[in-house]
């Protein structure tokens, strides 16, 4: 066998020879490179388009990068033999490589690293590389578990052929229910996702804390405080993909902590009020634990068929139904006469479950859950649950607010606290809405309003609640300046009170003005101080959103031209979720349904019907002109259940809900008509964009997905639609008198022929346009497309991506060519003065 050095020179002699290192990017071989023995062997997958998209399989062997060209990628499927040409070695260096290879370079095109981690071959590597059957494990971000490469080539053929499949192992999926590649299609250097075995396990994990013998050596004597500062969990961004935490249910209800001294037993909130009287019964299930002193720390719920209902819990504490609070218990930070908060988290668990083996109906532990924290997270949104809480197995007791615990939530909520509060229309006794506040610091800030989530008797108790504490003036220290004209309650109905009480409230979000959005009461928190309710930093997490909506008839042909299904059309809004939303969110839309197919009957859908979708947002009725009420997309739940009532096409307002008479963008709409070239189109599309520039005006471009394209304007909503659409109508008319022969500013067919007609008639208040990253009900599906006015050139078609190919070409998009565009603040003040 040749010496480690030689092996690694020669097999690169046939990367170097079809590469010119002055021109590509791409890394040279050096000339002693490692054999790369010394640490666990790199693979790598990278995403290439190059004539044609293709993944690139990398196995690092004797300090090179054995590689195959696999033309449609792996599959989790071990049915599903896919193509792998073996092509020649690549230094280790290229395993990073990320970035353009310039054109009339080998392999012209871009690139990505599309998964990355390490590999184990099955056996000795060299004797399967020599009689074409290597078998091997993967550990990466998007792959694992056992794969097989096998040579099929014939000594005489001018390729080296393989096939590269999954063998069948617990990772093992069939494609109709996981195509990874259309998944997981970005780069994992710019989206790291770490690592797969530790983000979803496959192997069940004994449950140690039961399993091993119980680690105590952290505990110390101590004598029992008096008081003890709960620990608290920070919201999180995102569920942990690497380290070792307990998931539990989070739990709808009040914390409450049990201090145990010589059998007598007092019941405390988090904020350190005394309910041992409120809750007496519970005190005395308490006692009858097997614990002479310490501090139990957990949450009391009531339970209605088997899941936390926190308006129950409210009526239980103040009313008879007192019996029905049950007491989960989650942790023990001290235990008869020692301190055990510095023993880790596990262990202090594991002792609370020997204490609770008996547990009764009013006591119970709060069990955790052996399962990938995606997939409880998953079940829990899907169940109705709040959400989960994670906590690092080996993680300390610690008083105060800290990393290791976190709590993950699919809906945000919090403690708001209470500073105001309208009537119910007519009625001088019930609460329609409440004004809600947050402190930073001393100053309480102004957070917006609640006025869903209780029936007649809750607000009239509200009512009763509220008018004893009543203010001449807001209390606010920092308010948000309100709506008027459009706002959904008159001004001046605001009646404002001294902010002692606090409220939890369920919203979506919070808006860039610092107040929530979609909100919904849950109910009064009388344990909890107002001085300390702050908003939580953090975001909600989303479940995977076609696991949340149930997708029937999934192999329906939607397209018959291309083969696209529901499924595939499902699967393309899933996967372009974070893209659409925005250009969605608050604004009315019209909605284009093909519940055939596209070639059947198409129907459009403004207003909310009896075909329900779950998730879409039904606003006033007299929103508008006393029409019924419009519907808006704001969630991913909403947009995949749309997508499973057979909504193709999603057609917006120019305006918001917020502030629906003030357009916030003008759209120009250029439709070739017969015998233009597509390059006439593009040189409309120039010129409109000039004169734009010309006026003040900045642009921005994407594709119809159908036979032109679009250009937004972005405006700052303060003119009413009738201004903005006179200032599209002479802008337009303006173009066509200009230059006639290349623009028509009149609608036909017969007034465009040779001509581009430039329809500014969406600038009209109700007039729709079809979102970006919207599909077409048109043949081939093609897709409208946000791009950059420097790839106007490159452009081809309007419908150049479609469901089929649009979410591989954002894959490869360094840079959004929208970004700037939610943030440009522009006005018509002085356009309009100088196109007059």
């Amino acid at each position: 066998m040749p010496a480690p050095s030689d092996r690694t020179r020669l097999p690169l002699s046939n990367y170097r020879k079809k590469r010119d290192f002055h021109v590509t990017p791409e890394p040279a071989p050096l000339a002693g490179e490692a054999s790369g023995d010394a640490h666990p062997s790199l693979f790598v997958v990278q995403k290439h388009w190059a004539s044609r998209l293709h993944y690139d399989f990398r196995l690092e062997l004797d300090g090179v990068l054995l590689s195959w060209a696999v033309p449609k990628g792996p599959s989790y499927d071990p049915k599903e033999k896919r193509m792998a040409i073996h092509v020649e070695n690549h230094p280790v260096d290229y395993a990073s490589f990320e970035g353009a290879i310039p054109p009339k370079q080998y392999g012209a095109g871009t690139v990505l690293v599309w998964d990355r981690g390490t590999w184990e071959p099955v056996g000795d590597p060299h004797e399967g590389m020599k009689v074409g059957k290597l078998v091997f494990r993967l550990h990466g971000e998007k792959l694992a578990g056992l794969w097989e490469l096998v040579r099929i080539a014939k000594p005489e053929d001018r390729q080296d052929q393989w096939i590269l499949f999954k063998k069948r192992d617990e990772w093992a999926q069939a494609l109709a229910e996981y195509d990874v590649i259309k998944a997981l299609p970005d780069s994992v250097t710019t989206k790291p996702l770490g690592f797969i075995e530790e983000r979803e396990p496959k192997a069940a994990r004994p449950a140690r804390g039961r399993e091993l013998a119980i680690d105590l050596s952290g505990a110390v004597s101590a004598p029992l405080p008096a008081k003890l500062q709960p620990q608290r969990a920070t919201l999180a961004s995102s569920l942990p993909t690497s380290g070792d935490w307990i998931t539990e249910a989070k739990l709808d209800g009040y914390r409450m902590l049990a201090r145990v001294d010589k059998g007598r037993v007092r019941l405390f909130t988090s904020g350190g009020h005394d309910w041992t009287k409120k809750l007496a019964g519970l005190a005395a299930e308490v006692g009858k634990l097997p614990v002479s002193s310490g501090w139990l720390d957990g949450e009391i719920v009531v339970l209605n068929d088997g899941l936390p209902n926190f308006c129950a819990l409210q009526n239980a504490i103040d009313g008879t139904a007192n019996l029905e609070i049950v007491y989960f218990l989650f942790d023990l930070p001290y235990f008869d006469g020692k301190d055990v908060r510095n023993v880790p988290l596990w262990a202090r668990r594991a002792l609370l479950s020997q204490l609770l083996k008996n547990e009764g109906e009013r006591i119970r532990f709060s069990q955790d859950f052996d399962a990938p924290a995606a997939k409880i997270f998953e079940a829990a949104a899907g169940l109705g649950l709040e959400g989960l809480m994670l906590k690092r197995r080996d993680a300390r007791y610690e008083s105060g607010r800290t990393q290791t615990w976190l709590k993950a939530k699919w809906r945000l909520r919090q403690e708001l606290v209470v500073c105001g509060f309208t009537a119910r229309g007519s009625k001088d006794c019930e609460v329609g809405s409440l004004l809600l506040g947050y402190y930073v610091g001393n100053k309480l800030h102004d957070a917006g309003s609640v006025g869903t989530g209780w029936d007649a008797r809750t607000g009239g108790d509200l009512w009763a609640r509220l008018t004893p504490l009543e203010v001449d003036a807001a209390p606010f220290d920092v308010a948000v300046s309100r709506p008027g004209r459009w706002s959904r309650r008159a001004a001046g109905s605001e009646r404002w009170v001294r902010p002692d009480l606090v409220a939890e409230v369920e919203f979506a979000e919070w808006t860039a003005e610092g107040v929530v959005r979609q909100a919904s009461f849950k109910g009064l928190r009388v344990d909890k101080p107002s001085r300390r309710v702050v908003r939580e930093a953090g975001q909600t997490l989303m479940p995977a959103p076609v696991s949340q909506v149930k997708v029937t008839h999934r192999e329906r042909i939607v397209d018959p031209s291309t083969g696209v299904t529901k499924l595939d059309l499902v699967r393309y809004y899933e996967s372009v979720l974070e893209w659409m939303l925005p250009h969605l969110k608050d604004r009315p839309l019209a909605m284009v349904r093909a519940p055939t197919g596209i070639s059947g009957q198409l129907f459009f859908q403004k207003h909310a019907e009896k075909t329900a979708m779950p998730g879409l947002e039904a606003h006033d009725r007299d929103l508008w002109l006393n029409h019924p009420p419009l519907l808006t997309v704001d969630t991913a739940d909403a947009l995949m259940s749309a997508a499973q009532m057979n909504v193709v096409e999603f057609h917006t307002w120019n305006s918001t809900v917020q502030r629906i008479g003030k357009p916030d963008r003008v759209i120009f709409d250029l439709d070739p008509g017969e015998g233009v070239k597509w390059g006439q189109v593009q040189e409309a599309a120039l010129l409109v964009h000039t004169l734009l520039l010309e006026l003040g005006l900045k642009a921005w471009l994407k594709t119809s997905g159908g036979k032109g394209l679009h250009i937004v304007v972005p405006l700052t909503p303060r003119l009413d639609y009738d201004v903005v659409k006179s200032f599209s109508r002479s802008f337009v008319r303006h173009l066509a008198k200009t230059i006639p022969e290349r623009f028509s500013a009149t609608s036909g067919a017969s007034n465009r022929i040779g001509r581009v007609y430039v329809d500014y008639l969406r600038n009209g208040i109700g007039q729709t346009t079809v979102a970006a990253f919207s599909a077409r009900a048109r043949s081939g599906m093609g897709v409208s497309m946000p791009v950059s006015w420097e790839q106007l050139s490159a452009l081809k078609i309007g419908a150049q991506w479609t469901v089929q190919t649009a979410r591989e070409h954002l894959s490869f998009q360094t840079q959004d060519p929208w970004a700037d565009y939610w943030s440009n603040k522009q006005t018509l003040a002085s356009a309009l003065k100088r196109l007059k």
